[in-house]
């Protein structure tokens, strides 16, 4: 079965940076579609980002201009620049990937992003 697992979450000052990684085993194959997830205490999770295995990307209109999420030379990894952190950025980040645009999804445990003075 495919895992992933993420890492690079912390606690950061408003306007501050962190580079979130993801990478996924467990896969024989390149994963098609890539991307990271958050979900906020009380809220639903939502879109972040994607990326696709030949490098287009999609941005949710808040991390839009300040995130870059790109793919690693390793196979089935994945990172999330953002920068210009807000408090409304805290939030549980989850990695995803797909073998195709119908699934399934395959999620990793979450890592803890907290933006706060």
């Amino acid at each position: 079965q495919v895992q992933l697992v993420e890492s690079g979450g912390g606690l950061v000052q408003p306007g501050g940076s962190l580079r979130l990684s993801c990478v996924a085993s467990g896969s024989t194959r390149s994963i098609a579609i890539m991307g990271w997830y958050r979900q906020a205490p009380g809220k639903q999770r939502e879109l972040v980002a994607t990326i696709t295995i030949g490098g287009r990307t999609n941005y949710a209109d808040p991390v839009k201009g300040r995130s870059t999420i790109s793919r690693g030379n390793a196979k089935n990894t994945v990172y999330l620049q953002i920068n210009s952190l807000k408090p409304e950025d805290t939030a549980v980040y989850y990695c995803n990937g797909r073998f195709s645009a119908v699934g399934p999804d395959y999620w990793g445990q979450g890592t803890q992003v907290t933006v706060s003075s």
